[in-house]
């Protein structure tokens, strides 16, 4: 069995970092089986090269080692592409053509991003690594195949599982062995390193001199996050390589070439579920507000009338204190304030609350309109008002007193509506 050094050596991997010497360790000790493996980690972590470590170190090696990226087939063409077609199975299909399964008989097959694969498709590899078997597009005979998959993936794969977008069976199938490449970020040590061998490299390909990073830049280099890892790092290496004339590295160069938007290490926090109570579209923000001054107005005409039949305004402030608050606020006291001033307003000189009780046709015929505005309210707003209860209601499991606080009335309000929609 060959050492990690002597691998890293032969497939050119630069780094000490214990994850990765770990993740190694294993793609060595699976390569003699023909057990499934799956390699997972973050795009750009360098995923491609576990699998051609697997295939070099198995009884397989001298067979076919195929590489298939998944995410960059069409979902109509991939069961063609992975399994074959028979001729006329489809439009275009003029010939009968072998799929991936099929050329790799006896090899290994490393399917990237297998994650993006569709569900139909994974239905056809499952059959595959349960028993070998396959058919191909437009065939009904069952052909056999003896090939090692190794898969690999950036997706995170009980996420995929739970939004029904990849079958548990076959994700516990592929991860017989799971090997986790760590990404950039994780390996401080080894950052630099990297970036030293890349300049390297560069500068004998472009024949000039190789490019260094002075104390301060090599401080910028290991506090970027690097969300593109070692893909990201050899890009920005050869871009400094290509344009700079200056070899020696300053850290405002370095700046200039690592993008802004992602250079911050600050931790965010970035809540990504939605809230039961949110409403769905702006239409309903709308009827709630209207809902709401609906609301705000029937207090008012209730305070009001309050208000005419009491000649006591501290009265009337004392008993309705909480409808008061409700309308008003209570946050400082400048609403206070403003909330006495409007009492003030609202409350009639002493002839003309006599001249209103002298009789109770006067009374009547007085405040007759606020009747007049409960008759002349448009069915259409009785209607969303229906709407935004029962939604409310289904919001919070029929639970009244948690839905009249979600649409900002009392419970006693809400019962009275149920009862008046018969809901």
């Amino acid at each position: 069995m060959e050492s990690v050094q002597s691998i890293k050596q032969r497939f050119e991997i630069i780094g000490q970092d214990p994850k990765l010497n770990r993740a190694l360790e294993k793609a060595i000790q699976v390569a003699p089986t023909d057990i499934s493996v799956l390699v997972t980690g973050e795009s750009g972590v360098g995923k491609e090269s576990i699998p051609k470590i697997i295939h070099s170190l198995s009884h397989r090696k001298h067979a076919k080692y195929i590489a298939v990226n998944c995410g960059a087939i069409p979902e109509g063409t991939i069961d063609s592409e992975l399994f074959g077609h028979e001729k006329g199975a489809f439009t275009g299909a003029t010939q009968t053509r072998s799929g991936y399964f099929e050329v790799a008989d006896g090899g290994t097959i490393f399917l990237d991003e297998v994650g993006e694969l569709p569900l139909t498709t994974q239905v056809r590899l499952l059959r595959v690594l349960e028993n070998g078997e396959f058919l191909k597009v437009g065939s009904s005979q069952v052909q056999k195949t003896d090939v090692r998959i190794v898969a690999a993936t950036n997706v995170n794969m009980f996420e995929a599982i739970k939004k029904e977008k990849f079958r548990e069976d076959l994700y516990y199938r592929l991860s017989t062995v799971e090997i986790n490449i760590p990404p950039l970020r994780e390996r401080q040590n080894d950052i630099h390193l990297l970036f030293r061998k890349f300049a390297s490299d560069f500068g004998q390909k472009y024949k000039m001199p190789t490019i260094r990073l002075d104390d301060n830049a090599v401080q910028v280099l290991l506090k970027y996050r690097w969300p593109g890892n070692i893909r990201q790092l050899r890009n920005i290496a050869e871009q400094i390589s290509v344009l700079e004339e200056t070899r020696i590295i300053s850290a405002m160069t370095l700046n200039g070439y690592l993008p802004s938007n992602s250079s911050s290490n600050l931790p965010a926090v970035v809540n990504q579920t939605k809230a039961e109570s949110d409403f769905s579209n702006e239409r309903e923000i709308l009827y709630k507000v209207l809902f709401d001054m609906k609301g705000d107005l029937n207090d008012l005409k209730k305070l009001t009338m309050e208000l005419l039949k009491n000649n006591d305004s501290q009265k009337v402030q004392e008993e309705n204190e909480n409808l008061i608050r409700k309308i008003y606020g209570d946050e400082d006291e400048e609403i206070e304030t403003q909330e006495a001033s409007s009492l003030e307003v609202l409350q009639l000189p002493e002839p003309a609350l006599e001249k209103s009780y002298a009789g109770a046709a006067v009374q009547e015929d007085k405040y007759h309109f606020a009747e007049e505005i409960q008759e002349e309210e448009t069915l259409s707003l009785q209607e969303k008002e229906i709407e935004l209860i029962k939604k409310s209601l289904e919001r919070n499991r029929g639970k009244r007193k948690a839905a009249a606080a979600e649409l900002g009335i009392s419970e006693r309000t809400l019962y009275r509506k149920i009862k008046q929609y018969d809901l």
